[in-house]
């Protein structure tokens, strides 16, 4: 023991001996007869030893007062009792004196635990007064357990320039109630009453495991006021002891936004990439680049990023090689469009899985330049999938977007002809072909948010299409993460769609930026409508009329595939199309590609309508609202879990809750952003002319044609 510990003990040891002789004050009087007296003398150097005997294991010397807690507490209890048993046994041994008053057996005990207890809290009051120097006031939203570690923690540090002055939080039960002396003051909905009565210097989002609605629910209440509003780390930091105060941060965009689930099963991914060689087509851009990242951790035999731009693969190439990672990383330029290059590189580093990312993706610079769209997205994705299947590799996974599905765009109706031409490319080849398709990802290149700061830094205004528009959002690593195990389990054929929670309107995200930077939307930042742009839709979709959707083995990730299959004369006609774009002859490239995908319209065509929002029940619906099935004139808006049950089937199956304000109905279906229509459906066309002649329905391929071994193996 140290010095301080030292001093401890021998105190605590000083209070016992005190507390005995007070005991036997207490039991006669102040007037011990001379027979206690000398039982008194004789065992008080045993007691003494015992006490000390005991103290030590139970640690009662090493707790700091100003921070006791039940723990300590919980010691000091069983210490005393403990050496309390001891020290009657062996007052009734042998060795013992005649005549002790059993009743100080019941009383020395008990004056000893209010003894050393008080000092301790008493100490611990002194440091909380001590202590309550003033700070910033804060009122945290959130009074569970995540709270009661983050006031006590303020509270107990006086480093921390914090001051709390209440909780808000949605339970009834712990209105008016206290934690650490802190009072619960209301729910959200009171946040504007209490920010007006209490002032608080800032607002602290203590819900780290919460869904990102109740973040932006709470970012649209204080929207008015001018106040910083924090948040905490991620629960798994908490749980493992690395949050701390000092790690509260300011809130931004990424919270406000779905997450992929934690706890994914990681061994699938490393069976699949373990000693393997892997491609990455488009290595450089922001989707291709973070799958290089995941991969390279995987610990592949070989990881080659093939990429176009020199800057964006030499950024990547340093960044992995700075980690020391013991994998072979090959750097490649190249174009998917040139065939010759492409089946070099197959040849010389004979990939085993490919990601082909490479694509264009802005809709503005596509719908003004469809030859590149078609020479790029459809010529590259066709080479780099004929490669693929010439040279064995086991497993292909095209990287497309939510705007494949009924595109209005040219580079939606490009990645909707990779996605067949995949389709096709895998009916007859040993290699297995899938898609994994999903929407907007927060910070890519290109991504509207990026935009959005820029403006705001700018004092505004910011920009936005129109008051509807809306899109499904979700970080960059996490969608990455559920790529990967789509792969996993990828079969031959099928389309994977990642789950990526609701649309969020563009204009929620525009007043979320804005009010995250500190400013008030309207006022100090004007937002303005400019109309959507060319090809630009109201809403995008996950799921087309003419596929089937139904769950994977995967949550969030649901498993698509098409009704018929595409003619055998699609790649003649793909190939006609390259051609034509090869060319240069825009209009007869829009032409072609109207015909190989029914429904598309051009950046010519008249603007989608605004719709209203109480009209014609057969107006386009928010994706949010169906048709209540129940009284079938009422919209069905998406409904919470209530309890254990309900969230295990929301994760395990694609149908979501829903309910209807006019009936009052409640009950599963299958949202419309997965097709608006039943999982089985079989009376619905596909859309594509050239998809309707009565085709026959996908054919499951033969096991031992469609799906290498090694897949199926590892898979």
């Amino acid at each position: 023991m140290t010095v301080r510990p030292t001093i401890s003990f021998l105190f605590q040891l000083l209070i016992a001996l005190v507390v005995n002789r007070v005991a036997f004050a207490l039991r006669f009087d102040n007037a011990p007869p001379p027979w206690a007296i000398d039982a008194f003398w004789q065992m008080l150097p045993w007691l003494v030893a015992i006490r000390a005997f005991v103290f030590i294991p139970f640690r009662l010397y090493e707790g700091l007062w100003r921070y006791t807690s039940i723990y300590d507490l919980r010691a000091l209890l069983s210490g005393v009792t403990v050496s309390s048993v001891l020290f009657y046994l062996l007052v009734r041994s042998p060795i013992g004196p005649d005549w002790y008053a059993r009743s100080i057996f019941i009383v020395d005990p008990l004056i000893l635990t209010f003894a050393l207890g008080g000092l301790r809290l008493t100490r611990r009051l002194v440091s909380e007064f001590s202590s309550s120097q003033p700070g910033r006031r804060v009122l945290i939203v959130g009074a569970g357990d995540v709270g009661e570690f983050i006031v006590r923690d303020m509270k107990h540090n006086p480093r921390y320039a914090y001051r709390p002055i209440g909780f808000v939080d949605d339970d009834p039960s712990k209105y008016g109630m206290r934690i650490h002396g802190v009072p619960v003051l209301g729910n959200r909905i009171d946040l504007p009453r209490l920010l007006e009565d209490h002032k608080p210097d800032e607002v602290l989002i203590a819900l780290p495991d919460a869904d990102p609605s109740v973040a932006r629910s709470i970012v649209r209440v204080l929207e008015p006021f001018k106040i910083p509003i924090k948040t905490l780390p991620n629960l798994h930091d908490i749980i493992q002891g690395k949050a701390e105060v000092d790690q509260i941060r300011g809130l931004v965009i990424d919270d406000l936004l779905t997450r992929a689930p934690v706890g994914l099963d990681e061994r699938p991914l490393q069976q699949l990439m373990a000693g393997r060689r892997v491609m990455v087509t488009g290595a450089g851009g922001s989707i291709g680049s973070e799958l290089c990242r995941q991969i390279a951790k995987l610990k592949p035999a070989s990881l080659i990023m093939l990429e176009r731009y020199e800057n964006s693969l030499h950024a990547i190439r340093t960044e992995l090689d700075d980690q020391a990672l013991a994998i072979g990383l090959h750097p490649v330029i190249a174009d998917v469009t040139d065939a010759q290059r492409i089946d070099d590189v197959m040849w010389r580093h004979r990939p085993e899985i490919v990601f082909h990312a490479a694509a264009h993706k802005h809709v503005p610079l596509m719908e003004e330049n469809p030859c590149e769209a078609i020479k790029n997205n459809v010529r590259g994705t066709r080479i780099i999938a004929k490669a693929a299947s010439d040279h064995g590799v086991d497993r292909f996974i095209l990287i497309s977007t939510d705007k494949a599905v009924n595109p209005m765009n040219m580079m939606g109706a490009s990645k909707r002809l990779a996605e067949l031409v995949v389709q096709v490319q895998g009916q007859n080849s040993g290699t297995s072909f899938s898609t994994v398709r999903f929407g907007n990802v927060l910070g890519s290149n290109g991504s509207v948010v990026p935009r959005f700061v820029q403006q705001i830094q700018a004092g505004g205004p910011v920009t936005v299409t129109d008051p509807e528009i809306r899109r499904f959002f979700m970080l960059i690593p996490e969608a990455v993460q559920l790529v990967l195990h789509a792969a996993a389990q990828a079969d031959n054929g099928a389309t994977y769609v990642l789950e990526m929670g609701e649309q969020v309107k563009m204009v929620d995200i525009a007043r979320d930026l804005i009010r995250l930077a500190g400013l008030v939307p309207d006022e100090d930042i004007k937002i303005v409508f400019v109309g959507l742009r060319p090809g630009e839709k109201l809403y995008e979709e996950l799921v087309g009329p003419g596929e089937d959707v139904g769950p994977s083995r995967i949550a969030k990730v649901l498993c698509v595939r098409g009704r018929v299959a595409p003619p055998p004369t699609f790649l003649d006609e793909i190939a006609s199309l390259e051609e034509e774009a090869r060319m240069g002859k825009t209009s007869t490239v829009v032409e072609k590609v109207s015909k190989l995908i029914g429904g598309f319209t051009t950046a010519d065509a008249p603007a989608p309508p605004r719709v209203a929002v109480a009209e014609d029940p057969l107006r386009i619906r928010d994706p949010e609202e169906q048709a209540c099935p129940q009284c079938k004139t009422g919209l069905a808006h998406r409904s919470r879990s209530r309890n254990l049950v309900e969230r295990l089937r929301k994760e395990f199956r694609p149908e979501r809750l829903y309910r209807c304000a006019a009936c009052g109905w409640r009950g599963w279906m299958l949202p419309m952003e997965f097709g608006g229509m039943s999982p089985l459906e079989s009376d619905v066309s596909h859309p594509s002319p050239l998809l309707d002649g009565g085709t026959p329905p996908i054919p499951d391929p033969p096991a031992e044609t469609a799906v290498p071994e090694r897949v199926r193996d590892s898979s």
